[in-house]
């Protein structure tokens, strides 16, 4: 079992050896005729001048930025808020799902493992569907719906269990009934989560960052998303043990309206939008109340 999990973990290895290396790397390193062939295999042959041209500006005006001014803004980027997507609770579910599917009264450990099975098949099916909704739609609307979504599920979830408590003993056609609600429960959870949450976040992730803090930035994110989903899947079963299934899953209920609040406020949309643009946008701290819509931006120069 834990053998077949090396077989996708050596097709990436071997993709790994084919993929070639980042353009502006190389062009930061002084490798630049490296750079251009790479660029000269990705873009139509009527757009490499362009994009050389636009790599060298750009390298060009990172390399004057760099110095003081460029060690005030990483403290700045290190602010940056990252662990929402776990600490709605995705992971508990996917990793906790045949327990959750016993708690809701499933015994059958069979059952509940089979019945989990429904939780990986929607997630895997749900970051396919975002593929084509992600720049149909928009980032932050489709942040929006998923975690509307997901606090309708919790919800579900922290109703259901607690009716589960409050039957006791439970007869088997009650225990049957919030069995299936719960199930249902679970099931939308994950339809709402892993179009939006699910991939969004990451997308956002990677274009929000000023391109000379990207690498550092996103390994700040991956690391702050793991430790976050650390903290979470350690103190799941605690949880549920101290103050129950219901109250647990209330809890990332109200996490999640948090979390669904610092999206309308925070998150600007990125669809459409070039990097410069985006950074722009940033350096201007303008809350985002409205779904971004496509603008000018002021001049900072003409700014008192």
């Amino acid at each position: 079992m834990l053998g077949v999990a090396g077989i996708p973990a050596l097709l990436q290895f071997i993709l790994m050896l084919l993929l070639p290396e980042s353009p502006r790397w190389l062009y930061r390193k002084g490798r630049e005729e490296e750079a251009q062939a790479i660029l000269r295999k990705v873009y139509p042959a009527h757009e490499v001048e362009t994009e050389i041209r636009d790599l060298k500006e750009s390298v060009d005006k990172e390399i004057e930025e760099e110095g003081s001014s460029e060690k005030i803004n990483l403290v700045k980027l290190l602010k940056t808020r990252t662990v929402f997507q776990q600490f709605v609770g995705i992971n508990t579910v996917m990793y906790y799902s045949p327990t959750i599917v016993q708690l809701s009264g499933f015994a059958s450990n069979r059952t509940a493992l089979l019945l989990s099975l429904v939780t990986s098949g929607l997630n895997a099916a749900g970051s396919i569907v975002s593929i084509y909704f992600i720049d149909r739609t928009g980032r932050k609307k489709l942040l929006v719906i998923s975690l509307s979504g997901v606090i309708l599920s919790l919800g579900v979830l922290s109703a259901v269990f607690h009716e589960t408590t409050s039957h006791s003993p439970m007869v088997s056609a009650v225990e049957t009934k919030f069995g299936w609600l719960a199930l249902v429960g679970l099931a939308l959870y994950i339809i709402f989560f892993s179009p939006g949450m699910g991939t969004a976040p990451w997308i956002v992730n990677s274009e929000i960052y000023p391109l000379r803090f990207r690498g550092v930035c996103g390994g700040i994110a991956a690391t702050a998303n793991w430790i976050s989903n650390l903290i979470v899947a350690q103190s799941f079963l605690s949880l549920t043990q101290a103050i129950g299934t219901s109250w647990t899953f209330l809890i990332f209920g109200v996490i999640s309206v948090a979390a669904l609040l610092f999206v309308l406020i925070f998150v600007p949309e990125t669809k459409g939008l070039p990097i410069e643009e985006i950074e722009k946008m940033l350096e201007l701290r303008a809350l985002h109340f409205k779904f971004w819509e496509k603008r000018s931006l002021p001049d900072k120069s003409q700014s008192v």
